[in-house]
Order: structure tokens, then C-alpha cells, then sequence
């Protein structure tokens, strides 16, 4: 009986054994995480994600770390600008472990590190920026602070993925005098804008103006040369006219005279009837006899041609 029961207990115990030694030899790693294992207490391998393969009681998994992204709480920073400007910039930071084993034996306290080391670069790259360039020119201090983080982290085995300054804070008096400072811009803005709309509606009446007395001067012109083509027509006629009768008068003689002046007296009366002002026209009586000397002349000068 006493064999038996020696029996069954070293069976357990080297059942125990091989199960401890089985759980001791083998390590699953997560996708998440990365396991650091020491031998005799000394830095050995950084194990990936999956089933990894240990020398039982020689080796141990010291650390687990996860290799996840994470954030850093937000935290305040209070920061002088270059104007002498008290502000505050809420901050946060994001973050993920790229190296297992420099995460844990160079830097004890990852977040705390991490937070003073923002603190450090985002008050100088505020520092360099008056008020209203931090308020503008966010990003940009965003990607210089990023750029500051990884470089001061890489020892650190971290990997800085994004920096965010994600609130600018100020006091009300540092408000009240932006908003003095604003309101100032927007009427200096809304004068500049009133005097260049009124020099532009001055323009473009002197353009107004200048293309009106171009135009009259051009009708002025116009008018002129028309008139002076027309005296310069008037006077060829009257001169064709004048050449045209001393011409019949030095082929006819006396006839052709008393024919022009009949003419004109024909022609005075019909210019005196078709006046708006005639109402009553009374002729002398020698008219009739000066309509008669006008047809025979006609006819003696008609007869002189025919010869």
C-alpha cells in the first residue's frame, strides 16, 4: 500500500514538473503587447507577438509593454510670448513605444517624461511668437514641436505620432484689448475701403468727363468740317453760277442781265409767299410785267441758242 501511494505521488509530482516546465518554456505575446525577458536579471530578448520559446527558471518575462498608440492626459502649460503676453496652451500628446527595451531601462516614467519635455519645447516655440502669430500660426508650431518631441524621444525607444496644442487661453484683460485692438482694424479696414471706393468713383467721373468733351470735340469737328465742306460747295456753285452767267452775258449781252435780274425778283417773291409769317402778299402791279419780261426773254434766249 505504501509502494502504491510513493507510486502515484512521484507520478504527480513529475507530471507537475512537466507542466511547470512546459508553462515556463513558452510565452504567447499578444499583438498588442511586446515582452522583455531577463536572464539572471540582465536585459536577453524583446519578444514579438505570437508563441516565443523560453529556457525554463534561466529566463523571465520582466516587462510587458504595450506597443499600442496612446495619449497623454492634457495638461496646461502657462507661457510668456515675445510681446510679453501671459497665455495658457492646453496640450496633449500622442504617443507609441517603437523600442520594448529602451522604454524600460532608459526612462522610468514614460507620461511623466514625456509632459516635461512638451513643456520645455512648447515654452520656446511659443516664446519666439507674439499673441496673435500663436493664434494664427498654430499648425505651424505644432509641426515644430512635433518635430523637438521625436528627436528628444528617440532615446527613449518612443515614437511622438502627433502633438496638438488644442486651446489658446487668455485673460480678460488681454481679451478687452483685442478686442479694442480688432475693432480698431475693422475701421481702419472700412476707412480704406470708403476711400478707395471714392477715389474710384472720382476716376471714373474724370473718365466720364474726359470721354464726353472727347466726343463733343469730335461732333465740334465734325459739324465744322461738314460746314466748311458746304461753304466750300457754296462757294464752287456760286462761282460756277457767276462763270456760267458772265459767260451768257458775253454772248448775249443786255437779254441775259435783265434775265438774271428777273430771275431774282421771281425768286425773292417765291421766297416771300412761302414765309410762315405771310398772310397777305400784295404786288405791286409791275409784277406781272416782270413775270411777262422774264418769258420773253426766255423765248429771245432760246432763239439766240437755236441760231
Amino acid at each position: 500500500m505504501e509502494q502504491v501511494d510513493i507510486g502515484v505521488v512521484l507520478t504527480l509530482v513529475f507530471s507537475g514538473l512537466a507542466v511547470l516546465l512546459a508553462f515556463k518554456s513558452v510565452a504567447i505575446v499578444p499583438q498588442s503587447d511586446e515582452y522583455v525577458v531577463e536572464r539572471f536579471g540582465r536585459y536577453r530578448v524583446t519578444l514579438a507577438a505570437g508563441i516565443n520559446l523560453l529556457v525554463p527558471f534561466l529566463d523571465r518575462v520582466a516587462h510587458k509593454i504595450q506597443i499600442l498608440e496612446r495619449q497623454l492626459d492634457a495638461f496646461v502649460i502657462s507661457v510668456i510670448t515675445r510681446d510679453n503676453v501671459e497665455i495658457e496652451l492646453e496640450t496633449t500628446v500622442f504617443f507609441r513605444v517603437i523600442n520594448a527595451s529602451k522604454s524600460v531601462y532608459r526612462i522610468k516614467d514614460v507620461p511623466l517624461a514625456l509632459r516635461t519635455t512638451a513643456e520645455s519645447i512648447i515654452r520656446s516655440a511659443a516664446g519666439k511668437l507674439e499673441l496673435d502669430e500663436v493664434q494664427s500660426s498654430r499648425q505651424k508650431m505644432n509641426e515644430e514641436i512635433l518635430q523637438n518631441l521625436r528627436e528628444a524621444s528617440e532615446v527613449w525607444g518612443l515614437e511622438i505620432t502627433r502633438s496638438e496644442i488644442t486651446d489658446v487661453r487668455v485673460d480678460e484683460a488681454t481679451k478687452e484689448a483685442q478686442r479694442q485692438q480688432l475693432n480698431a482694424e475693422r475701421e481702419r479696414r472700412a476707412t480704406v475701403a470708403r476711400a478707395e471706393g471714392e477715389r474710384q468713383r472720382v476716376e471714373l467721373q474724370a473718365d466720364g468727363e474726359l470721354y464726353e468733351a472727347q466726343k463733343n470735340a469730335e461732333a465740334i469737328k465734325l459739324t465744322a468740317d461738314a460746314e466748311a465742306y458746304a461753304v466750300i460747295k457754296k462757294a464752287a456753285a456760286d462761282a460756277e453760277q457767276t462763270r456760267v452767267i458772265a459767260e451768257a452775258i458775253s454772248q448775249d449781252g443786255q437779254p441775259a442781265i435783265d434775265f438774271e435780274i428777273l430771275k431774282r425778283q421771281v425768286d425773292a417773291i417765291g421766297l416771300l409767299a412761302s414765309s410762315d409769317n405771310t398772310k397777305t402778299i400784295v404786288l405791286p402791279s409791275d409784277v406781272t410785267k416782270t413775270i411777262g419780261g422774264l418769258a420773253g426773254l426766255q423765248e429771245a434766249l432760246r432763239r439766240s441758242e437755236d441760231a
